[in-house]
């Protein structure tokens, strides 16, 4: 049986209510969108947020979706994009709950002097707006639906589990130095698929 057979199978097990089906994409994926989600909720957001719990809710809305038929997955890296850009999207959707008004992150906590960051580490700290991370979700699937190199498909998707590129190295058993080549490859792909057409 093909690989886009087996999944074309798996999520037609989904969409009738398999129990057993949904165990599979559980033991498949959790703990990779655990680290994603974790990699997504950084400083003030982590306290607030549990990585598990965004996971769970982006099942919630991937099973969902799957039984109304709203989900065209045909391959594993298109469920393993589909799972992603929920689970980013989730994180955005907290990341804004904690930001607005009276729930603001911000104002828990007064700055201490001696942890006064500059107006620049701010801006490049703070969590994603919503679209932004929708975008990035949408840029992330594409690039997945797009590399043909098996090694750049791992290193991608290690990458967006949070993992350096020594760690990348030691689990591929690659040269660091060409996990960081490749990584290097990856993220200008990616600005130019943000940046569009010129």
């Amino acid at each position: 049986m093909a690989a886009n057979d087996s999944v074309a199978i798996l999520m037609d097990r989904l969409k009738s209510g398999e129990d057993s089906a949904a165990r599979e994409v559980f033991v498949l994926f959790t703990n990779r969108l655990v680290g994603l989600a974790r990699k997504n909720l950084s400083g003030r957001l982590a306290v607030k947020v549990d990585p598990e719990d965004v996971v769970q809710s982006a099942y919630k809305s991937f099973f969902l979706r799957q039984r109304d038929g709203g989900l065209d997955v045909g391959s594993w890296d298109g469920l393993w994009g589909v799972l992603t850009m929920i689970t980013l999207r989730k994180c955005a959707d907290r990341a804004a709950y904690y930001s607005a008004g009276k729930r603001d992150l911000g104002r828990e906590v007064s700055p201490r002097p001696e942890d006064s960051v500059a107006p620049a580490d701010l801006v490049l700290d703070r969590e994603p707006q919503p679209e932004e991370a929708a975008a990035l979700a949408e840029t992330v699937e594409e690039l997945f639906r797009v590399l043909d190199d098996p090694d750049e498909r791992a290193i991608l998707e290690l990458s967006l589990q949070g993992l350096t590129a020594t760690e990348i190295a030691e689990q591929l058993g690659r040269a660091e130095r060409s996990v960081r080549r490749l990584r290097e490859r990856l993220r200008k792909r990616l600005e130019r698929m943000q940046s569009g057409p010129e």
